[in-house]
């Protein structure tokens, strides 16, 4: 285990906004669309100053092949005797229960937890979710990326099983006990968000069976809770091209992404970016992978000469977005 950050906070000097306990959480899943399972997780109890408190490793059943096994190293005849998720929903629940959800690149990993839960008929007890790729660009801390490798070579942690549900999250642990007490000490306002719940399948739909394609199959779609609060920047106006994005841009998608649609979305809307479901001549940019296509979002972006860029050059960009006027 790490030694404490030499910037560590005193208790004099904790601020005293901050969280009473984290729950720094990894899970490894079947891909990455909305339909995709979770297949292990683990969770790292923290206490207020970021010390741990417990730790805890579930693999568990998806009801479908693995996905990429390449990756995470878990194979059907290892999952097929492992608990379904709804067998582990309670001891999972028991562990983030009024904590802070920690995780790297946290939209996806509450996304897909919060999608089991739905399946399960049941509501994650976690409000506030906390990204440590965020938390390092509060920091400003010089990573060459913001893969959590980078992140742990940073605070010389030693990653010793990539794709490991319990050792990424040991490893994101020790990495976010020194980030903690550097924000801590620095008085840095932490990057904490709303987790929405999700409910699971729309009115009518039919849920997709086990062994059944992970994209595009079964008839089931996810009706979120989306109801977002308004971006609370001012729109500047279009996005220049070889500028960087700012906030209060007003952002449209049009066609498939590689990336899920609302994560991506999410992304947008945590980097302070209008999310807009129309075209408009108020609209900053179109971020499309098929800018021939003729969906009405293109047409009308060629009609009114809006911005169009592809997801690929819109994720670059997410990384470094510049403050609104005044923020």
């Amino acid at each position: 285990m790490l030694e404490d950050h030499p910037t560590a906070a005193s208790a004099a000097s904790w601020p005293a906004a901050y969280p009473k306990g984290y729950a720094v959480v990894d899970v490894e899943t079947t891909g990455l669309s909305r339909d995709d399972r979770i297949i292990s997780a683990a969770v790292y109890r923290l206490d207020t100053r970021g010390d741990v408190e417990d730790h805890w490793y579930t693999l568990v059943n998806p009801q479908r092949d693995p996905g990429p096994v390449w990756i995470h190293g878990l194979t059907t005849d290892v999952l097929t005797a492992a608990p379904l998720f709804s067998d582990i929903a309670e001891e999972f629940a028991a562990r983030l229960d009024d904590r802070v959800l920690v995780a790297h690149n946290a939209v996806f990993d509450w996304s897909m937890i919060a999608r089991e839960y739905a399946r399960a008929q049941r509501t994650v007890p976690v409000r506030q979710r906390l990204c440590t790729i965020a938390l390092s660009k509060e920091l400003g801390l010089p990573l060459p990326n913001h893969k959590l490798e980078s992140l742990a070579a940073h605070f010389g942690v030693v990653q010793e099983h990539a794709h490991n549900a319990l050792d990424d999250a040991r490893v994101l642990a020790e990495a976010f006990r020194p980030s903690l007490r550097t924000a801590a000490a620095e008085n840095v306002r932490l990057p904490l968000l709303e987790c929405r719940p999700l409910t699971e399948w729309s009115e009518g739909s039919v849920p997709r069976q086990p062994g059944s394609s992970s994209r595009g199959g079964g008839g089931g779609t996810w009706r979120a809770s989306r109801k977002r609060p308004a971006c609370p920047y001012p729109n500047p106006g279009r996005y220049e091209p070889g500028k960087q994005l700012k906030q209060g841009m007003r952002v449209a998608f049009s066609g498939d992404t590689s990336v899920e649609r609302e994560l991506l979305e999410d992304r947008a809307v945590d980097a302070g970016l209008h999310v807009a479901t129309s075209l408009s001549r108020l609209t900053s940019l179109l971020v499309t992978n098929d800018p021939d296509s003729y969906t009405s979002k293109v047409v009308k972006a060629k009609q009114f000469g809006t911005p169009v860029m592809d997801e690929a050059a819109f994720g670059q960009l997410l990384q470094d977005v510049t403050p609104a006027d005044g923020a």
